[in-house]
């Protein structure tokens, strides 16, 4: 395997940074990151003295962040060593540095920076960062509170609301906005740039409060006037037809995006990669398993040999990868990775042996590594020396963070995925000395479903058909059985209250799979009420149910080389989160296999009692809280009992602690923290920030919307159309209001539009259910009046005002007293038609018929002219980036351009089929008109108080 870089020089050279690898790789060659697009080649020199000069060193890098307008490389200025596997070290990220890529003035800036920075700790999401003294000895370099250019922003501000000490109320009321006029820079149309500053600067308390009185909140009326001009004349230039300066419009307004996001995504991306469990190792495979492991040397570099899986920054590095620098793409794996050195004294004519304190310093581990120390202890007669190494790894697939990641994807994939491996191996890795690998498996409950971030204990709100999920239930553990072989499903949620439905429907999917013929076992242990009153030592009853399959299961043994044995199959673990209770009965697993292999070599301990195996406990206890801190933000409920085997009350409060801890991540950090997660990951493109700068919410990019539309439409095609006269034109998903006959009633829906050639059928869709939840038939020929243009319901955000984007058309019909809305009386939730379609009344008239079994109570619609209004939703490739995407989908106008050329189409033809082509000169029918639906200007009217406070409000607490 080539070597990777052990040690690097980064210099700014004069049309890009030059990388200077250290002697450990691949010889005396240099590698270029050229300035802007960062392209990766190999300039074949060293770099001059003066380059050299002023270089950083660093360990390694993370890759290189591309947001479009600006390229930052990320590398590794502090790493601290966790362990070390058959005499290979694995190191923890403790810091990294962003070096923009913008020019060699502002890379200098930043490596200067950076060279004469303090050292500084940095904390999770959710945790405060903070000075450490005992950093002061370590021979890296970070970051400083007050960097110029870009580097700035992955600091933590002075002001910030997360700053430890201050809550929202001080903030808002205290502080008399001054927050919120920071977060207004941040999401400005220019940014930082607005007050004349650098993009990436941060502004001082003073400067805010002069800003504060010199800017008022509201727009001035010479703003919106400028406003409404520049308005119309994106208008009038789309409206002719200029599509080049559509596209230019929009890349400038996403440029304007990222560029006032900027700030937030480097320090998103510090704070995510200097905190959240980042592992690597030069020359260790950290993402296979020891039964994974070959005996063969492979040649390939470290990266292809890497589980894709766990490639955590597979994406950030694909332009060194592109550029064939293979020493320099250093992959990383997140979760967790951990080790114990101890000793066991036989003790002969006692049921148990003695065993010793266990070794934790790296320094301590590294000796006892060592092949002298080994031959000195095999002088020791009658003790047995060993280390236990804990590593768990955490799946790419459906990842982020808690509530907005939950259950399962359309490809089986599942949130909270993690494998954890406990290998007992021999001090010096003695290949002749027994090796074992036991392997466990957590992940969120493999089923459609989500959660509300905003209750302590929300409902699972579970979602699709049961074929639906049926099919993303068996990919999942199709996935499960290739890579582990059988598996037996340990549920730890409650049987009653709100977890007693998702527990049943996990429970029913799991016997269909088994009738099947799928091999997969089941057991639900309701964890909360067995161990109710604080008895957590109550697990014994699970385990006591669970050893028969374990056994079977059996672990992985290597001995010489060779598989003496090989786990046949994995105990799958979840509880709500995958967290808590999960950490407990896994941690009880492996300590009943650590007894039971020390026990195949004639040891005998005591994990649950004896007090020199505490070490054991913390293990597994530090373990639980690195995960939890990945997912939740803060360390593992019941960490107490997992590290002690006891449970008090100072846990309970410390746990109740963390739970508010929880609550607060949910609400106020993890949606932009989500969204910089699925960027990292390549899963988003650039657009996804304009969304969450409109609407402060991140997505669930991992469901194929587009696949879940088109089965929305087949359904209603196979439901709604019953006329076999009628011929399908298309079928679209659109955004109408919440109630029929109006423009603009919110909350907009997501609802399926057919056209045929003698109708227009508006549906309602229940998504939960997967139902049709109404209809609306519209006649071709009743058809009165058609316009198209601008559809801005809301002007919060300068997203929400993009013409290009917010488009739609409308319509109006007469009803003639026949027209009538059909409700479908099976679904979840029936529409009450006479309120919201406004004007319905009567009985249903309509014949029984197979499908009016599903769908009936017609309802005839008295008013003799109706309206109907459609908004063009986004097409899937504006966020989401997927394997086979149709990167030709029409945009939103082209889409409602399409519709309404259509619709203008077969109302001449139905009038021509109506009335003869002789008479059509003398009937004059309804054209398409271009006109806005709804204007900016009228938008704007409309945009209440209410919804500006929330959006404000927002701002305030999510920047």
């Amino acid at each position: 395997m080539p070597g990777l870089a052990h040690k690097i020089l980064i210099g700014a050279g004069v049309d890009g940074l030059l990388l200077q690898v250290g002697a450990k790789s691949h010889g005396d060659e240099n590698v270029k990151v050229g300035y802007g697009a960062g392209v990766v080649t190999s300039t074949g020199s060293r770099s001059d003295n003066e380059t050299i000069a002023k270089s950083l060193e660093v360990h390694g890098l993370v890759g290189i962040l591309d947001l479009v307008a600006s390229s930052y490389l990320i590398a590794i200025t502090r790493r601290e060593q966790v362990a070390q596997i058959r005499g290979k070290p694995i190191y923890a990220i403790q810091d990294v540095t962003l070096i923009p890529l913008s020019s060699r003035a502002e890379a200098e800036r930043a490596i200067t920076t950076a060279l004469s920075a303090p050292k500084k700790s940095i904390k999770g999401h959710g945790e405060d960062t903070e000075e450490s003294e005992a950093d002061e000895d370590r021979d890296v370099v970070t970051g400083t509170d007050d960097p110029p250019l870009e580097v700035a922003a992955v600091e933590q501000p002075e002001d910030s609301v997360l700053q430890k000490g201050t809550s929202i109320i001080k903030d808002v009321v205290q502080n008399k906005g001054k927050y919120g006029r920071f977060a207004e820079r941040w999401f400005s149309k220019g940014g930082s740039n607005a007050s004349g500053r650098g993009s990436q600067d941060v502004a001082s308390e003073g400067e805010l409060a002069t800003e504060e009185q010199t800017r008022s909140v509201e727009p001035s009326s010479k703003e919106i006037a400028a406003a409404i001009e520049e308005t119309q004349s994106e208008k009038q230039q789309l409206g002719n037809g200029d599509s080049t300066s559509s596209v230019d419009a929009q890349a400038a307004k996403r440029h304007d995006v990222l560029e006032a996001l900027t700030p937030r995504i480097l320090r998103s991306a510090r704070l995510y990669f200097s905190s959240s469990g980042f592992f690597f190792s030069y020359e260790h495979n950290l993402s296979i398993s020891l039964k994974q492991q070959s005996n063969s040397t492979n040649a390939l570099p470290l990266w292809k040999q890497f589980d894709k899986l766990y490639f955590w920054n597979q994406h950030l590095q694909r332009s060194f990868i592109e550029g064939g620098q293979h020493a320099l793409v250093l992959p990383l794996l997140q979760g967790f990775v951990g080790q114990r050195a101890f000793t066991i004294a036989r003790t002969a004519g006692s049921d148990q042996d003695a065993i010793a304190e266990a070794v934790q310093p790296v320094e301590d581990l590294v000796a006892a590594q060592e092949p002298a120390k080994a031959i000195d202890s095999a002088s020791k007669e009658g003790q047995e020396e060993f280390l236990l190494t804990l590593i768990s790894r955490r799946s790419v697939k459906r990842a982020g963070l808690r509530y907005l990641r939950r259950g399962v994807d359309d490809e089986g994939n599942v949130a909270n995925s993690a494998e954890t491996e406990q290998i007992l191996s021999s001090q010096s890795w003695d290949r002749s000395a027994k090796t074992f690998s036991l392997l466990q498996y957590r992940g969120s409950i493999p089923l459609f479903f989500s959660q509300t971030p905003y209750s302590f204990k929300p409902l699972p709100n579970l979602f699709g058909s049961e074929a639906t999920n049926q099919a993303a239930f068996r990919k999942h553990l199709d996935k499960i059985t290739q890579r582990y072989g059988s598996v037996h499903c340990a549920s730890l949620v409650d049987k009653h209250a709100t977890e007693a439905s998702i527990g049943e429907a996990y429970e029913h999917h799991a016997k269909l799979l088994k009738v099947s013929g799928k091999q997969v076992g089941f057991e639900w242990f309701d964890f909360h009420s067995v161990c109710k009153g604080m008895k957590f030592e109550n697990v014994s009853i699970l385990m006591d149910t669970l050893q028969g399959q374990l056994k079977s299961f059996g672990w992985t043994v290597r001995q010489n080389d060779e598989s003496v044995a090989e786990q046949t199959g994995v105990l799958r673990t979840n509880c709500m989160d995958c967290l808590d209770r999960t950490n407990v009965v896994q941690s009880a697993v492996a300590g009943w296999a650590l007894q039971q292999q020390l026990g195949e070599m004639g040891l005998e301990i005591d994990l649950k009692s004896d007090p020199k195996t505490q070490w054991f406990n913390t293990l597994w206890a530090d373990n639980g809280d690195a995960i939890s801190k990945q997912y939740a933000g803060t360390s593992a409920l019941k960490g107490d009992f997992t590290r002690t085997r006891k449970r008090n009350w100072a846990g309970a409060l410390s746990d109740f602690s963390l739970t508010l801890n929880r609550y607060y991540n949910n609400i106020f950090g993890d949606y932009f923290l989500q969204l910089n997660i699925d960027f990292f990951l390549g899963n988003v493109g650039p657009a996804a920030f304009e969304n969450f700068e409109a609407d402060m919410m991140s997505q669930d990019h991992a469901l194929d919307m587009g696949r879940i539309r088109q089965n929305a439409i087949d359904m209603c095609i196979k439901i709604v159309l019953e006329d076999p006269d009628e011929d399908l034109v298309d079928g679209w998903t659109l955004s109408c209001p919440r109630e029929a006959n109006t423009l603009r009633s919110l909350p907009f829906e997501e609802c399926v539009v057919l056209l045929t050639d003698a109708a227009l059928y508006f549906c309602r869709f229940d998504w939960d259910a997967d139902k049709v939840g109404s209809f609306e038939r519209v006649d071709i020929t009743d058809i009165t009046e058609v316009w198209r243009g601008a559809y801005i319901t809301t002007t919060l955000a300068p997203t929400h005002t993009d013409e290009a984007k917010n488009i739609g058309f409308a319509l109006r019909f007469k009803t003639k007293g026949h027209a009538v809305v059909r409700t479908n009386t099976r679904s979840v939730q029936n529409e009450k038609a006479a309120e919201d379609e406004k004007s319905v009344e009567g009985e249903s008239t309509a014949p029984e018929s197979a499908k009016d079994a599903v769908l009936k109570n017609d309802q005839p619609v008295k008013e003799e002219s109706r309206l109907l209004a459609f908004k063009a939703l986004p097409p899937k490739s504006s966020a989401a980036k997927r394997e086979g995407e149709d990167a030709s989908a029409m945009s939103e106008r082209e889409l409602v351009k399409y519709i309404c050329d259509e619709l203008q189409r077969l109302i001449s033809a139905s009038a021509h089929k109506q009335r003869g082509f002789d008479h059509l000169e003398l009937v004059k029918l309804p054209q398409v008109v271009e006109r806005d639906v709804i204007s900016v200007a009228d938008a704007r009217k409309r945009t209440g108080y209410v919804e500006s406070i929330g959006y404000s409000l927002k701002k305030l607490v999510w920047s």
